[in-house]
């Protein structure tokens, strides 16, 4: 078996000697350098698993450094050491192609840890599958995105995953996780939209016995749950601000302080975020706060909707009557007509993936035989306008709230109708979160 051999270059010796004394007892080979000009020449001499590398350095920055393995030894994992509370700094190594950050005091037990994680990377890389099986289709846009998700999992750089409600933007992080050095460790999904705001803390970080009413025991949060693993925060815009502000700590200086502990916890997490919102916008209407977008969109990846992909529906049909056909031989399994195809691939999909599988779920429900024609589908009218009267008559009884009240009950239910009771595709169509959707028909009393 090869021993691991590992690069520092770093001008300050104590330093140097710390980290050497760390890999010598997890038998691990290393050789240092004091300045960019040493490191360059040792990299191009030697072989090496894993670079670690100072940020400020007498000849040059280590950015410099990063970007010089990034192109001449594309296989090398390299983190960067920075100083304390320099997240600026971490970030525009992240984008120019880092592994990873320590920050300054090192924290011996992150340090051993991130180690670890790169070797992993290294020394047993993934294979090059492209996910067939588990992202469907063969057109541009999805070859585009199993390419990225290879690159983007062997970094450990916080991915911001955004796209329409539907699009899969789950699976693809639960691909990043999985073809990645943690792929051992949990990948724990959280729906930032449904944790009630007076509770979101208590999940997040957990929190200590007696710590508040209700607090009987220790409970451990989702950071914790996460450990050694990833930590995918979907539908990230939900956050209250009081939550961005300790989501943003956490991110920086990679620990968590459960409620009612006296200090805090280093945790050793990756950190994947989606939503279907435009985030930036959000930014700029000051609902969202602008140095946490900065910190979770080090890298951006976008899933295209389905009808950027047209071509793949028959595919992505195809599976979806495999999953629902149970154990029917593939002789007898149901299938689209011509027309059928046709209508689909003419079809915008507004709920994306999620809501093909409605459709063909509710088509396979009501067909007749293994053939599935057009009139089967039901596909929704294309048009969701207002049908307000011309002109509204004025007296003393006219209530105002009433009015509207009404309207917003019509343009509600047709939005379910129109995308067969999807909640979330109703919302999208409406222009509103979930969350509010939600709120709307409990207090109109939709059923």
């Amino acid at each position: 078996m090869v021993q691991p051999h590992v690069l520092i270059v770093d001008d300050e010796p104590d330093i140097r000697e710390l980290v050497q004394l760390t890999l010598e007892r997890m038998e691990v080979a290393a050789t240092a350098a004091a300045n960019l000009a040493e490191g360059r020449a040792l990299l191009d001499r030697h072989e090496f698993h894993l670079c670690l590398t100072d940020m400020r350095l007498p000849d040059g920055d280590g950015i410099d450094l990063v970007e010089h393995i990034r192109d001449r030894h594309p296989n090398l994992p390299v983190a960067v050491f920075t100083a304390h509370g320099s997240m600026e700094a971490a970030v525009r190594a992240l984008k120019a192609g880092a592994f990873d950050f320590v920050s300054k005091p090192v924290n011996l037990e992150m340090l051993r840890k991130l180690i670890n994680t790169a070797l992993e990377l290294n020394l047993n890389p993934v294979s090059d599958r492209r996910s067939r099986k588990t992202l469907l289709g063969d057109s541009k846009p999805m070859q585009n995105i199993r390419s990225m998700i290879l690159k983007l999992a062997r970094s450990q750089a916080p991915v911001y995953i955004y796209g329409e409600s539907g699009t899969g933007k789950e699976l693809v992080a639960r691909l990043i996780h999985e073809k990645g050095p943690r792929r051992d460790g949990p990948f724990v999904p959280v729906n930032c939209g449904a944790i009630p705001a007076e509770l979101m803390e208590s999940e997040f970080f957990g929190h200590k016995k007696g710590s508040f009413t209700g607090a009987t025991c220790d409970k451990q949060g989702l950071f914790q749950a996460a450990e050694g693993g990833t930590l995918f925060l979907d539908e990230v815009a939900e956050l209250p601000q009081h939550m961005q502000v300790k989501l943003l700590r956490a991110i920086q200086e990679k620990a968590i302080r459960p409620i009612g502990a006296q200090h805090e916890i280093p945790v050793d997490v990756r950190i994947l975020s989606a939503t279907h919102k435009d985030l930036a916008a959000l930014v700029e209407a000051g609902q969202f706060r602008q140095d946490l977008y900065y910190r979770i969109n080090v890298i951006q990846l976008r899933v295209p909707p389905l009808r950027e992909r047209r071509e793949d529906i028959p595919m992505l049909a195809e599976h979806i009557f495999a999953r629902l056909a149970g154990d029917l031989p593939p002789a007898e399994r149901p299938r689209l007509s011509e027309d059928a195809l046709r209508a689909l691939q003419q079809y915008d999909f507004p709920g994306n993936v999620r809501e093909l599988e409605n459709i063909l779920e509710r088509a396979l429900t009501l067909c007749e035989g293994n053939v599935i024609r057009e009139a089967a589908l039901h596909l929704p009218t294309p048009s969701l306008a207002p049908e307000l009267p011309e002109e509204v008559e004025l007296s003393e009884n006219f209530a105002l709230e009433e009015y509207l009240g009404d309207i917003e009950r019509e343009m509600i239910e047709k939005a379910l109708q129109q995308t067969r009771y999807n909640k979330t595709a109703a919302a999208k169509l409406l222009g509103i979160s979930f969350r509010a959707l939600r709120y709307k028909l409990k207090k109109l009393e939709i059923e």
